[in-house]
């Protein structure tokens, strides 16, 4: 297990969304920054800002081969990748008073006994919610790069954005925060298919900082809003990420 959420501070309104920081042991987490892929293995994407992706989706024959050289980042997706994983999120969050419904599987020999049990009394069994997690390396340029406001896919479920830079890296003043944005314009609160929207339309009503061996843990619904503003930092410098995608199957 590489993460640990004993600190995870949420807050509910106008989404569950919060920090936990440690995310990791101090010394797991600097071979990951250590490790973490160069610029060149990724593709550049501008559907939702000014921002380099590396994963399955984007330049995925650079995203198999690093992952398939490197044991740690290996390790690591085969974690992610897992239900224990998965399912340890929902049960983690069930603990802070956010029931997702997603429990984990149920063992295939109990399955089958139920649905037995289902044929011999005629009726069907319930299928069971499934889960799959994803992972990709994002990096926005200091100068310039952002995230426009947005509410994420309709089958996402719970998103992690991990932050990956050694201590004393990055200037606070660049910016780089994860906001929590409100539409000044109540028709756009509800936003389940995730429509985009300018920075200007949005009020800022938190943002969580860019520091070290962090995540921003945040529930998709229909009002969760969230984007990176431009920012101001160096050029040449990157705000590297590590986003975390648990989505539902199907």
């Amino acid at each position: 297990m590489f993460f640990t959420f004993d600190t995870l501070h949420l807050r509910y309104d106008p989404f569950p969304i919060g920090v936990a920081r440690p995310l990791m042991a101090a010394d797991t987490y600097a071979k990951l920054v250590e490790s973490y892929p160069p610029l060149e293995l990724f593709q550049y994407f501008s559907k939702v800002g000014h921002k380099y992706v590396l994963s399955e989706k984007f330049n995925a024959e650079n995203y198999d081969r690093f992952i398939r050289e490197n044991p740690l980042w290996r390790d690591f997706h085969a974690w992610i990748k897992s239900d224990d994983f998965s399912y340890g999120v929902m049960r983690m969050l069930r603990e802070h008073g956010i029931d997702l419904g997603y429990e984990a599987p149920t063992p295939p020999a109990k399955r089958l006994m139920k649905r037995a049990k289902a044929l011999a009394k005629r009726r069907t069994t319930q299928m069971e919610p499934n889960l799959k997690a994803r992972f990709e390396f994002s990096m926005l340029p200091a100068d310039g790069g952002s995230v426009t406001p947005h509410s994420d896919e309709p089958g996402k479920v719970v998103t992690l954005v991990i932050s990956m830079l050694q201590d004393g890296e990055w200037d606070p003043a660049y910016g780089g925060g994860t906001d929590v944005n409100k539409p000044k314009d109540e028709r756009r609160l509800f936003n389940r298919m995730n429509a985009k929207a300018p920075f200007e339309e949005m009020e800022i009503l938190d943002s969580f900082p860019y520091e070290p061996n962090q995540a921003v843990i945040f529930v998709k619904t229909f009002n969760s809003w969230h984007s990176v503003r431009p920012m101001t930092g160096p050029e040449g410098m990157l705000r590297r990420t590590l986003t975390i995608n648990i989505e539902a199957r199907g």
